[in-house]
């Protein structure tokens, strides 16, 4: 499959369709970014995952240095204000500290880090010169200090989200105002008193509404055309609906993205994730209970994007033996090919069929095409320089490989005395013992599991 052929899922046109690059020599991203008040909760890292395999997959296909991805922090908020008061704390200190907690966290899931990502604080400029262009088109109107946005101004308010004006007011939170001339009006610029983060404005001292924020970090950075813009599917509206506008009317002429690409929500063992249910984690919470990040990764990756993902003991239990068995075979490999298998590349250009991706690599470990398994790991985000510790073999003991050397010598007699159900009783035995035994041209291949156990080992040779 060449470039031209990939395909994904538009959530503006309701379909999954071609994309072609509008600049193939620059292919850009946009992914709406946190705001920076508190840890990444689970569900915030999977759209981080998945643009990451897209900034992966668009690296491979048009070279290193003609894809440019940004993902922004909203560092001005009114729910980061609400932490300082709560706290005591300095606003800029929450915000410093909140952006490494998240590089760290991001980091440990095997994500790379964007080209750019871009504080809100620093395009506040920009930010009002747009402003300032919407009130000029008649797209915006400012009103009691603040600035808001005339969504009766864009016929075409609506057609990502697909929804009617009506509809939009029912489901939404609408702030009712004196000062709107609508309800479903959105906020571009609003007054700041002097406890609050603010900055000199054409309306007086205030700050940015949340919306604008990211259509003026885009527009900076990546033009009034580009690829590909994403988010979770909860960002759809109001916030995505509000950005195309403004951008779009910001600049008519302009396409502002060319796809939208949402991902599906979170479940945590079959429930939408919630603090009253219990069953609410961080990605920091699951890295301390020892999760490695490379098996949360896995899980994420197991179910498209498209479809709600269930986070559950079981599958994460699975991926690590999994991992473990692959991680360990590839880090073996002594293969000069390393590229990601060409049936892991046709999956990942199809919509980012991840799922498809690693069925390919369970085929390519299956077949003992270890060299294509790493290469094929490397471009789903799963490489490595060398076994992670948490997936190093543990080593025996010597009086442990003395035991299991003689139980493998009696299931050896065992064989040459044609005494199959006592060799198939050894073997048994072993592997509920948590010993892993492969039978190479080379003799036996050894290693443990989690759950070797020596006392039953040491039962099986008395009953042997």
């Amino acid at each position: 499959m060449d470039r031209a052929a990939m395909r994904l899922r538009n959530s503006m046109t309701r379909q999954v369709e071609g994309f072609v690059p509008l600049d193939p020599s620059n292919v850009r991203l946009y992914l709406c970014g946190p705001t920076v008040y508190d840890r990444a909760h689970l569900g915030n890292a999977r759209n981080v995952i998945l643009f990451d395999v897209l900034f992966r997959l668009l690296r491979h296909d048009h070279g290193l240095d003609h894809v440019t991805y940004v993902r922004n922090f909203t560092d001005v908020d009114d729910k980061i204000n609400a932490r300082a008061a709560e706290t005591g704390r300095d606003i800029s200190d929450i915000t410093e500290e909140t952006i490494g907690w998240y590089h760290a966290d991001m980091d440990a899931l095997g994500n790379l880090r964007p080209t750019h990502e871009p504080r809100a604080t620093e395009y506040i400029a920009e930010m009002i010169a747009m402003i300032e262009g919407l009130i000029a088109s008649g797209h915006a109107y400012a009103a009691e200090g603040h600035v808001l946005f005339s969504v009766a101004a864009d016929p075409q308010y609506g057609s990502l989200s697909g929804r009617s004006v009506d509809d939009m007011i029912a489901g939404a939170r609408v702030e009712v105002a004196p000062y709107k001339r609508d309800p479903m009006d959105f906020v571009l610029w609003k007054p700041s008193g002097p406890e609050l983060p603010g900055w000199d404005s054409p309306w007086g001292r205030g700050r940015p509404g949340w919306h604008i924020e990211c259509s003026a970090m885009s527009k900076a950075l990546l033009g009034t055309s580009f690829d590909i813009h994403g988010g979770g599917n909860d960002l759809m509206f109001p916030h995505h609906e509000n950005e195309r506008a403004q951008s779009c009317c910001a600049d008519p002429d302009a396409g502002h993205a060319q796809i939208w690409l949402h991902n599906e929500m979170l479940l945590v063992e079959g429930r939408k994730m919630s603090k009253s249910l219990g069953n609410f984690f961080t990605v920091r919470d699951l890295l301390d209970q020892g999760v490695p990040g490379e098996v949360i990764r896995f899980v994420f990756l197991s179910t498209h994007y498209s479809k709600p993902m269930d986070w559950t003991e079981d599958k994460a239990r699975e991926a690590k033996k999994t991992l473990i068995k692959w991680y360990r075979q590839a880090s073996m490999s002594t293969a000069q090919d390393t590229n990601a298998h060409p049936e892991v590349l046709r999956c990942l250009r199809d919509d980012l069929n991840t799922h498809g991706a690693l069925a390919e690599c369970f085929q390519l470990y299956a077949a003992g095409d270890f060299g294509a398994l790493r290469g094929s790991m490397n471009l789903l985000g799963l490489g490595f320089d060398k076994v992670p510790a948490w997936a190093s073999e543990p080593s025996f003991e010597e009086a442990e490989l003395a035991l299991v050397t003689d139980l493998l010598n009696a299931r050896d007699r065992a064989k040459g005395q044609k005494n199959y159900a006592k060799a198939d009783q050894i073997r048994d035995g072993l592997a509920a013992a948590g010993v892993i035994v492969q039978d190479t041209k080379d003799g036996p291949q050894l290693s443990k599991s989690e759950g070797f156990d020596i006392e039953q080992l040491n039962d099986l040779w008395g009953r042997i």
